[in-house]
């Protein structure tokens, strides 16, 4: 049931990221950066997409210690509002989510649950903050945290801008940007202490009138219990089109509570 709404929720393609040659040396100097004096975040935030519905058919693939599951995502965007993604395994809808800002609804269909609630206790359980901005964020390929609301070490690794967060020691958190573009290449978030670690992977990027999109994301998420992937291709995108967000719990699931 889990493996579903990890998909529902982080849905991502393994791919390596790679950007234009530009000619950035890299260097191990670091200098402390905010967002009136970074020009890769205020770049970064140039490239915003400008949309009010976005509309994604998908193919995913996810993979545990355990097994492996291919599947396909539909994604329905209405922008900063819902986010509706459904799975589906050989055309049958095996998991679907409603995101709101305030709300998580989900339902699967091999055990017939549900869950409804907000995003604190769903955090803890899938172990990563998570709330709708971010969820939204990692699907269009932004950066997972609001870049100007923050203060980082800047340094050239591997000819991208490394951006580490500086606000908390017991969360690490670095973003990458690459330096034609500034887009978002790869995010790191780690918590040292708990071994657990989550790294997200952006490229084959698109460019569309309404601004670039990434059409493949990966994700590799380790935890003390295991590591997992799951990767998603995003193989149809349209804007701006009328879309209907249908959700339903089925008549007789259980409800289920996240501790």
């Amino acid at each position: 049931m889990k493996k579903y709404i990890i998909i529902v929720l982080i849905s991502v393609f393994v791919v390596s990221c790679k950007s234009k040659a530009v000619a950035v040396q890299n260097t191990n100097t670091a200098e402390v950066v905010t967002k009136k004096d970074n020009k890769a975040i205020e770049k970064h935030y140039e490239n915003k997409l400008d949309f009010s519905t976005l509309y994604i058919k998908a193919s995913a693939k996810y993979v545990d210690e355990k097994q492996s599951q291919n599947v396909t995502a539909e994604i329905r965007i209405e922008k900063d509002k819902q986010i509706l993604i459904s799975v589906r395994f050989l055309g049958i809808t095996m998991a679907k989510a409603l995101i709101t800002p305030s709300a998580v609804s989900y339902y699967e269909k091999i055990n017939s649950t549900y869950y409804e609630g907000d995003f604190s206790s769903l955090s803890k359980w899938l172990g990563t903050e998570l709330d709708y901005t971010k969820v939204q964020n990692l699907l269009i390929g932004e950066a997972f945290d609001d870049l100007r609301e923050g203060k980082y070490t800047q340094t050239i690794v591997e000819n991208l801008f490394r951006l580490e967060d500086q606000k908390d020691e017991n969360i690490k958190k670095a973003f990458y940007l690459d330096p034609e573009k500034y887009l978002v290449q790869k995010e790191e978030i780690s918590q040292p202490s708990e071994n657990r670690k989550l790294e997200i992977n952006y490229s084959d990027i698109k460019i569309y009138n309404q601004g670039t999109i990434p059409t493949a994301i990966a994700i590799n998420a380790v935890q003390p219990k295991g590591t997992t992937n799951i990767n998603l291709n995003y193989n149809n995108i349209s804007f701006n089109e009328e879309l209907s967000f249908p959700y339903s719990v089925p008549s007789g699931y259980k409800k289920v509570l996240i501790k």
